[in-house]
């Protein structure tokens, strides 16, 4: 594929400042890239790394006005070099077809166009969109729906009922469905609750690598669409995650919790069962939340404060010994003011 710097910016609504006409055949890193192919900075204090590029065009931001090579000058330079990068890595889907090796129920649906490898295993009453790929050791308990366009990476299972969008990708090692974490005390015993629900999973959905996402008690456990969900993340029964949310790597959602729109969980946060966390919520590293969260806030800690609250915490933390041992002296010269009180009172009254 071949394109102008100039229709590139006509994508990506941004402005050339060079020679337009200049002809680009791929994207690359600002260190990889040759002569023929775009890169980009997207930060001013990178602009001494322009001078070593091979590049022949740089995507930048509008600070950025010269430079010796053609320039696509832009509000946001990652969003337009990732779309630019989507443009030359695409490849036009095609249909692997169903592969000998895979065992499929006479009672399936399937669609058009489909790419099923071998080993694949899918069970009664499922049915499968169009042009949906199925990789080696993918199983799909019965009565189970994958939208069209939907990709299962090697070794994803979905357990009975689960319900998958359309356009959804699940990466390899995805368990979908399995038994929620439930169990009520008889004694000493742990007597395990049924878990009679499903998961639901909506369109445009990603899933990272060794992710868990639990069916529900009863009801459903919901990954709305456009969320986008890291690796080994454990979500619990009857979760629900709002559209175009962002969960990072090992992050642990417990049972019942509801999260909204366009939240974001950073890497390892831990949310307990039975809370609400509010709209464009985000919550730093680490953090652990307890209780609600108000929504269009950040949050960090544990127990996670808004922001800034957590910055004075914790730079008075360095300061609790040195404010401990001047507690202890004040302690010491208080009793040493009271028994001096107490003596004097004791005299006026021996007097």
């Amino acid at each position: 594929m071949r394109k102008k710097l100039k229709e590139l910016a006509e994508m990506v609504g941004g402005e050339v400042l060079g020679n337009g006409e200049i002809e680009i055949v791929g994207a690359n890193s600002i260190e990889g890239a040759k002569a023929g192919e775009i890169t980009f900075i997207a930060h001013p204090k990178y602009l001494g790394k322009l001078k070593d590029t091979e590049a022949s065009a740089i995507v930048v931001s509008k600070e950025i006005r010269e430079s010796g090579k053609p320039l696509l000058s832009v509000e946001n330079p990652l969003l337009a070099f990732t779309k630019i990068l989507i443009l030359f890595t695409s490849k036009p889907y095609q249909p692997r077809g169903i592969d000998p090796g895979a065992w499929i129920s006479p009672s399936a649906e399937l669609g058009k166009d489909l790419s099923v490898y071998p080993s694949v295993y899918i069970g009664d009453r499922c049915r499968i969109g169009d042009r949906v790929t199925l990789f080696p050791g993918v199983y799909i308990g019965e009565d189970s729906v994958i939208g069209e366009d939907s990709i299962l990476y090697p070794n994803v299972t979905l357990y009975p009922r689960s319900i998958i969008g359309k356009r959804v990708i699940l990466h390899s090692g995805v368990i979908i469905g399995a038994d929620g974490f439930g169990y009520v005390k008889e004694g000493t015993k742990n007597l395990k609750i049924p878990q009679l629900g499903r998961v639901r999973i909506e369109d445009d959905v990603e899933l990272g690598a060794n992710t868990t996402i639990d069916r529900a008690t009863f009801g459903e456990t919901i990954i709305r669409k456009g969320v986008k969900i890291d690796n080994l993340v454990q979500i619990a029964h009857n979760v629900e995650i709002g559209e175009d949310s962002l969960i990072v790597a090992q992050v642990g959602i417990a049972g019942s919790t509801k999260i909204g729109k366009n939240v974001i969980l950073a890497g390892q946060v831990g949310v307990v069962d039975h809370v609400e966390i509010g709209d464009n919520v985000r919550v730093g590293a680490q953090s652990g939340v307890p209780y609600d969260l108000a929504p269009n806030q950040g949050y960090t800690g544990s127990p996670a404060l808004p922001h800034q609250e957590f910055l004075r915490a914790i730079t008075t933390f360095p300061k609790l010994p040195e404010m401990r041992k001047s507690l202890l002296d004040f302690e010491k010269r208080l009793k040493k003011l009271e028994e001096l009180i107490y003596s004097k009172e004791k005299e006026k009254k021996d007097d």
